[in-house]
């Protein structure tokens, strides 16, 4: 199942994406959450299923969970899905 993330795995990744790459987060949310009204996204944790964020809309915390379409063999791969996952949802225009 999700072994192969160690909470410290998890936090790593989460922390890159918070720090780094905020705006991608906001698009998980948006376009794979299904919650285009979010004006902001926090990735809370990552497995081999799936990402936890939490997200404001209408300016309540709103907890989501974003399904990845495979399941992640290891912390590369959850890399390049991710990569992956921003430029499609930017392909389909936030």
């Amino acid at each position: 199942m999700s072994d192969s993330f160690s909470p410290e795995i998890s936090d790593r990744i989460c922390k890159h994406m918070n720090d780094d790459h905020a705006d991608a987060v906001l698009l998980y949310a948006r376009v794979f959450g299904n919650s285009p009204e979010a004006s902001a996204a926090e990735m809370v944790s990552i497995d081999a299923q799936g990402m936890n964020l939490l997200t404001q809309v209408n300016g309540a915390q709103a907890p989501l969970r974003v399904a990845f379409d495979h399941v992640l063999q290891d912390a590369e791969d959850a890399h390049q899905t991710l990569i992956a996952m921003v430029k499609q949802a930017r392909q389909q225009g936030k």
